[in-house]
């Protein structure tokens, strides 16, 4: 990943959204959408290298995989949540940004419980 680029595309992104507000403000979000877009585009590859580590963690410890799945789901949620969350800022609208906020931290918290569940039976095998 070439953290320049990304740098790049994102100022480019701001540039054109201060410019857009004055001139057409019902393009701003779409040009945050956009930009956002192709910097997705640029950090795939160090996505995939993440990917990649995860299987070798998985093959290296012989554990359970869905212990890391959940792990891997929930930072993933994470950050879509958070995703949306800054558009809905950007576009004006906070109180939904909130919203989306709660909803992915209840998500979240559901989706740990499986594995705070395993981690118990784990310690709870060891005491006895």
């Amino acid at each position: 990943m070439d953290i320049i680029k990304v740098i790049a595309v994102g100022i480019i992104t701001a540039i054109c959204v201060v410019i857009l507000k004055q001139v057409k403000p019902e393009m701003v979000i779409v040009t945050i959408i956009a930009g956002t877009i192709v910097i997705l585009f640029l950090i795939m590859e160090a996505v995939g290298n993440i990917f990649g580590e995860y299987k070798y963690l998985l093959d290296k410890t012989g554990l359970n995989s869905g212990i890391f799945t959940s792990v891997l789901k929930v930072i993933g949620v994470g950050y879509l949540v958070e995703f949306a969350g800054d558009i809905c800022n950007d576009a004006g609208v906070g109180s939904i940004s909130q919203k989306i906020l709660l909803a992915g931290k209840v998500l979240i918290i559901i989706m740990c419980l499986p594995v705070i569940k395993n981690l118990i039976n784990i310690i709870l095998e060891f005491i006895q």
